[in-house]
C-alpha cells in the first residue's frame, strides 16, 4: 500500500461525466451492540446511523447515486428510514442525482453485499467512472473524506483508502484459541502502519475486476476480503492511502457508541447534519 499522494483539490461535477456511485453497507446484524435491531438502525443522536452515512454522501456533492445493502428482511424498513433525505442536486450534483435505492445484501459476507450493491449502482448508473463503498457504521464521517478519496481517483489512482497513522504499538502474533497466550512473532514499525477508514474509492472497472477476481472468497466470510482495497491488492492493483478524519471511526460496540454520541455533543453543527426529517428514528 503506497504513502499518501499530494492530491489536488477535489474535482467540480464537471469535470467527471461518468459521474460516481457509492455503496453504503448497512447489512451487519449490529450482534455486538445488543440493540435487538440491524446495527443501521441503531440511533446515535437521536439519527440511525443508516441515515447519517447516507446523508454524509450527499452531503459531499460528489456522487449521483447511493446503493445501500441491506438485511433481506428488512428492506422495506430500511427504505422507510431513508425517506426525506435531501435531493443530492442541491449539494452540487444538479443533473445528475439519481436518489437513494436499497437492494438485499448477502448473509453470506461484506464483500457478497458489496458484490450485490456494486450491480445494482452501475446498472442504474452504468457511465459512472467512479464507486466509493462505505460502512453504514461510519455514519460520522465528515463530507470531505468522500470528497478527498474521488479527488484521488480522479487524479489517476485507481483504488484509494482514507486512514489514520497508528498511534499503539503493534504486534504480529502467532494466534491460539480465544483466551491462550500468544507469542509474538514481530513488531511492525508503527511508522508505516495506517488504521484504514471507509468511504473507499475506486476506478469503476478495477473494483468490478477485483469483484470478479475474487468472487470465489465471498461466499464465506472467514475466506472474504474485509475490505475492497484487499481485493484489489489481491489482484495485484495498486492502492494509495490519503488523510482520514477521527470522526470516521466505526460504530461496533456499546463502547463506540458512547463515544460517537460524545462527539456529536461536541460538535452540535454534525448533529444538525441534513439527515435530520422523517425517516422512523
Amino acid at each position: 500500500m503506497s504513502t499518501s499522494p499530494s492530491l489536488p483539490s477535489p474535482a467540480p461535477p464537471e469535470s467527471a461525466p461518468g459521474g460516481a456511485v457509492a455503496v453504503l453497507t448497512a447489512a451487519g446484524s449490529g450482534s455486538r451492540l445488543g440493540a435487538g435491531v440491524p446495527k443501521a438502525l441503531v440511533p446515535v443522536g437521536g439519527i440511525s446511523l443508516l441515515r447519517r452515512a447516507a446523508a454524509g454522501l450527499i452531503a459531499s456533492g460528489a456522487v449521483s447515486h447511493i446503493v445501500v445493502t441491506a438485511p433481506a428482511e428488512e428492506v422495506d424498513r430500511f427504505r422507510a428510514e431513508l425517506e426525506g433525505l435531501p435531493d443530492g442536486s442541491a449539494q452540487g450534483e444538479a443533473g445528475r442525482w439519481r436518489g437513494i435505492e436499497v437492494v438485499a445484501g448477502s448473509p453470506r459476507s461484506r464483500q457478497a453485499s458489496v458484490a450485490l450493491g456494486l450491480t445494482a449502482a452501475l446498472a442504474a448508473v452504468p457511465q459512472a467512472d467512479v464507486v466509493v463503498v462505505h460502512d453504514a457504521a461510519r455514519a460520522l464521517t465528515p463530507p470531505e473524506v468522500t470528497q478527498r478519496v474521488i479527488a484521488a481517483v480522479r487524479a489517476g489512482y485507481e483504488a484509494v483508502v482514507p486512514a489514520l497513522p497508528v498511534s499503539d504499538t503493534v504486534k504480529e502474533v502467532e494466534a491460539h484459541r480465544a483466551g491462550e497466550p500468544e507469542p509474538v512473532v514481530g513488531t511492525p514499525r508503527r511508522d508505516r502502519l495506517r488504521a484504514v477508514q471507509t468511504p473507499q474509492g475506486f476506478s469503476a472497472s478495477v473494483l468490478v475486476a477485483a469483484h470478479r477476481a475474487g468472487a470465489e472468497r465471498a461466499g464465506d466470510e472467514a475466506l472474504a476480503a474485509s475490505d475492497d482495497a484487499g481485493l484489489v491488492e489481491a489482484c495485484g492493483g495498486s492502492v494509495v492511502v490519503v488523510a482520514g478524519d477521527e470522526r470516521a471511526m466505526k460504530v461496533t460496540t456499546p463502547t463506540d457508541l458512547a463515544l460517537a454520541e460524545l462527539l456529536l455533543e461536541q460538535q452540535p453543527t454534525q448533529g444538525r447534519c441534513p439527515a435530520e426529517g422523517s425517516g422512523e428514528n
